[in-house]
């Protein structure tokens, strides 16, 4: 490929990766927020943030993108850049699918910390904040890491607007040079290098978290002279 072919590639590159960051960053938010409301004493609460769910759930998100994009102008007379409503339609679709991983994950906390949050006289938004969520963020990460690797893959939606993503930038430059082969499989090297990365952040930040809270998984070399001391106290005990 040509210098400027390789220029159209990268600044799809840009464009993917800005979806990525902003998109995963709306859905984010959106994930803890409704994942919360989810478990909320109140059940008024729960309902809404139950209807949320199930209908971005059960929802295409390419034809959110289109409702976003094409829809809500006309409905409110609001257009925004296609940007913004790529952002907003996979933030608020893959979001909803994050909420069920935040409602899982602070159920799965043992119900005895929440009793000692009420022993303590803890407000429900401090037994939230001081207990419960320092324990199950650790627990959402692989699957959020999941869910983050989808909402990449989800970012070739957008090139129906007319978005120089990186699937779109390939589609120019194949039907430039007429080659196929070569050239998507440049581009299938490419998102699966940023899952990679992605991937590999993901379990960096799970230790982390995890080290945070003492739950840290023990290293093979740290574990290895616990086992032959074991082995060695109970030979001279028999």
């Amino acid at each position: 490929m040509t210098s400027g072919l390789w220029e159209l590639v990268l600044r799809g590159v840009w464009v993917t990766v800005q979806l990525l960051v902003f998109g995963g960053l709306l859905a984010t938010a959106v994930s803890f927020a409704v994942g919360i409301a989810r478990v909320d004493r109140r059940w008024i609460v729960r309902f809404l943030a139950g209807v949320y769910t199930e209908v971005f759930r059960g929802t295409s998100a390419l034809i959110m993108i289109f409702w976003v994009y094409f829809v809500l102008p006309l409905a409110s007379g609001w257009q925004l850049v296609p940007m913004w409503a790529a952002v907003l339609a996979l933030g608020l679709t893959y979001g909803a699918y994050g909420a069920e991983i935040v409602r899982g994950a602070l159920n799965s906390v043992d119900p005895a910390q929440r009793e000692g949050g009420i022993a303590l006289s803890f407000s429900p938004w401090q037994r939230m904040r001081l207990i419960l969520l320092p324990q199950a963020v650790p627990e959402m990460i692989p699957p959020f890491a999941n869910l983050l690797v989808e909402l990449l893959k989800g970012t070739a939606l957008v090139s129906i607007m007319g978005m120089g993503d990186l699937a779109f930038s390939g589609s120019l430059v194949r039907l430039a040079l007429q080659e196929s082969v070569e050239i998507y499989t440049y581009i299938l090297l490419i998102y699966f290098v940023i899952a990679f990365l992605l991937t590999r952040a993901m379990r960096a930040l799970e230790r982390r978290l995890k080290a945070g809270v003492g739950r840290a998984p023990a290293k093979k070399a740290d574990a290895a002279p616990t086992r032959v001391a074991e082995t060695a106290g109970a030979g001279g005990g028999a």
